[in-house]
C-alpha cells in the first residue's frame, strides 16, 4: 500500500513526485508508456513563459508566475540546462501595439517583474536579425528557455534516489473505491494507495470519469515544429512570440539550450488523443510566419521536424481540485511546463488538506548530477574522468559528441533508459545532422547487453516498436 500514487509521468506529475519525495511518504509513479516525458511534456517549445498572457487572477497566471520564479533553482539543483534568455511579444502595426499595450497591464497585474514595450530603434540593437518590418515588441526580461525532458527525467530520478518508485507500461484501465484508499487497475494488475493524484495529461479526463467525475473533458490540440542545426542557434537571443490569439501564442522562434534554433508550433484543434503526424500545411505556416518574424531564417538547415500534442480543458483553465483524496491537475496545457514546480508543491498541499501527514525526512537530497556533466568538463576533468572510466573515451554519437560512458550512464541511473529514444533523451545521442543513422546500432548493442536481452528485443520507443527483426548475417 502506497502512500501516494501518482498517474502520469510528465513534468507535472514528476515534479509532484519530487515534492512527496521530500517527505516520509510511499510514492508510486505510474506511466503507461516505456519511459516518462513521452506525452505532452516530450514535445513542446521548452519556454518558461513570463506570465503576461495568463488572464488576472486564473489559476494558469497564478502557476505560471511562481513556476518561473522557482524554475532556475529546480534547474539547478536537478542540473538541468536552464538559459535566462528573455522573450520578445513582437507587433507590427496599431492593431498589434494595443495588443502588447493590454499584455503589458496584464502582466503587471500577475506580477511579472520589468515589462516594458520597446520600440523599432531599441529592437535593432536588442535582435539585428528582427524583420525589418517589426514595429515594437513587448519585454520580458524573466523568460527564459530550458529542456523540458530533461527537466522530468532529472525530477523523477531525484524522486526515485530519494524512495519513489516508479511503475511503467502500467496504463491505467480502472479505479475502484475502497476503505483505505484507492485501488488502481491496469488490466489483472493492481496498486493500491491512500491517496491519488490524477496527472494524466490528454487523459486526465478520462482517469477522472473512472471515479465519477465527468466535470471536465479535455481534447489534443496539435502543434508541429522544425528544428534546425545547432549552427542556427546564434542568430537569436530571444525567444520572438507573435502577438498571441485564442488559439494560442502562434509561431514562435527561439534558441534552444543545446543550441539548436526552434520553429513553431501550429495549433490545431484534433479529437485523436495520439495523432502526432506532421503535414506540409503544417510547415509551410511555420515557414511564412517564421519569415515574417526573422531576416533570413536557415530552414535549409533542418535536421528534423516532430508534432506535440497540448492537454486542452474544456474550461479555458487549468483544472485543479481535491476530493476524497484524490487530486486532480486537468487541462495543464501552456504554461503548464512553466507552472510545473509550483503546482507539484500545491498538489502536495491539497493532499496535506486531504489528511496525508508530511514529515521531512532527514536525509533527502534535492541534488542530481547533471545528465550532461561530461561534455561541459574541462579537458583536463574530461581525461580524469576518462582515467577511472575509459568508456567515456570513446564517441559513440560523432555529430553530438556522446559518449559510451554517458549512454551507458543512462541506461543505468534513474529512471533507467530501456530503448533507444529513452538515450536520446537523456543524452542527446541520436539528435545530430544524422539522426542516428551512424550511432543507433551501437547504442542497441549496449541496451541489449545492460538490460540482458536479445539484440533484436530492442526497442525504439517500448511496446511494438521493434528495431531489427533478425540477422542478416553471423560474423
Amino acid at each position: 500500500m502506497y502512500d501516494v500514487a501518482i498517474i502520469g509521468a510528465g513534468v507535472v506529475g514528476a515534479m509532484c513526485a519530487r515534492t512527496l519525495a521530500k517527505y516520509d511518504v510511499r510514492v508510486c509513479l505510474i506511466e503507461k508508456e516505456n519511459d516518462v516525458a513521452t506525452g505532452a511534456t516530450r514535445a513542446n517549445s521548452a519556454i518558461v513563459h513570463a506570465g503576461f498572457d495568463a488572464k488576472e487572477g486564473s489559476l494558469k497566471a497564478k502557476f505560471n508566475v511562481r513556476g518561473s520564479e522557482m524554475m532556475e533553482q529546480v534547474c539547478r539543483e536537478l542540473g538541468v540546462k536552464y538559459k535566462n534568455n528573455g522573450s520578445l511579444v513582437i507587433g507590427f502595426n496599431a492593431e498589434d501595439r494595443q495588443t502588447l499595450e493590454e499584455l503589458l497591464a496584464r502582466g503587471n497585474a500577475n506580477g511579472v517583474k520589468g515589462l516594458y514595450i520597446a520600440e523599432k530603434e531599441e529592437l535593432e540593437k536588442l535582435e539585428p536579425n528582427l524583420s525589418d518590418t517589426v514595429e515594437c515588441a513587448l519585454v520580458a526580461p524573466t523568460g527564459a528557455i530550458v529542456c523540458p525532458y530533461e527537466l522530468t527525467i532529472a525530477a523523477v530520478g531525484n524522486a526515485m534516489d530519494n524512495g519513489a518508485d516508479l511503475e511503467r507500461n502500467f496504463e491505467v484501465s480502472a479505479i475502484e473505491k475502497t476503505e483505505n484508499g484507492y485501488r488502481i487497475f491496469a488490466g489483472e494488475k493492481a496498486i493500491e494507495a491512500r491517496f491519488v493524484i490524477n496527472a494524466a495529461g490528454l487523459y486526465s479526463d478520462k482517469i477522472a470519469k473512472m471515479i465519477g467525475d465527468d466535470s471536465f473533458d479535455v481534447h489534443p490540440r496539435k502543434g508541429e515544429y522544425i528544428l534546425m542545426d545547432k549552427a542556427c542557434g546564434s542568430m537569436l537571443k530571444n525567444t520572438i512570440f507573435r502577438t498571441p490569439s485564442k488559439m494560442g501564442k502562434g509561431i514562435l522562434v527561439s534558441p534552444t539550450v543545446d543550441g539548436n534554433l526552434l520553429a513553431g508550433p501550429t495549433s490545431v484543434d484534433m479529437e485523436d488523443k495520439e495523432n502526432t503526424a506532421t503535414s506540409a500545411e503544417g510547415f509551410d505556416k511555420i515557414i511564412k510566419e517564421a519569415c515574417e518574424n526573422v531576416k533570413e531564417m536557415p530552414f535549409r538547415r533542418t535536421i528534423t521536424s516532430f508534432c506535440g500534442l497540448r492537454a486542452v480543458g474544456s474550461t479555458g483553465d487549468f483544472i485543479i481540485k481535491a476530493e476524497n483524496g484524490f487530486v486532480t491537475l486537468g487541462g495543464i496545457e501552456s504554461p503548464g511546463l512553466t507552472s510545473a514546480p509550483a503546482i507539484g508543491v500545491y498538489a502536495t498541499e491539497l493532499l496535506a488538506e486531504q489528511g496525508l501527514e508530511l514529515k521531512e525526512k532527514a536525509d533527502y537530497n534535492p541534488i542530481r548530477e547533471a545528465m550532461h556533466h561530461f561534455r561541459e568538463a574541462s579537458m583536463e576533468e574530461k581525461n580524469e574522468i576518462i582515467k577511472k572510466d575509459k568508456s567515456y573515451g570513446k564517441i559513440v554519437c560523432r555529430c553530438e559528441g556522446v559518449t559510451e560512458g554517458e549512454i551507458l550512464a543512462a541506461i543505468r541511473q534513474n529512471p533507467k533508459a530501456l530503448d533507444l529514444d529513452g538515450v536520446k533523451r537523456r543524452t542527446r545521442a541520436q539528435m545530430g545532422r544524422c539522426q542516428g543513422g551512424f550511432c543507433s546500432p551501437y547504442i542497441v548493442e549496449l541496451l541489449a547487453r545492460e538490460h540482458g536481452m536479445a539484440y533484436e528485443q530492442v526497442t525504439k520507443s517500448g511496446r511494438d516498436s521493434y528495431i531489427n527483426v533478425g540477422k542478416t548475417k553471423e560474423v
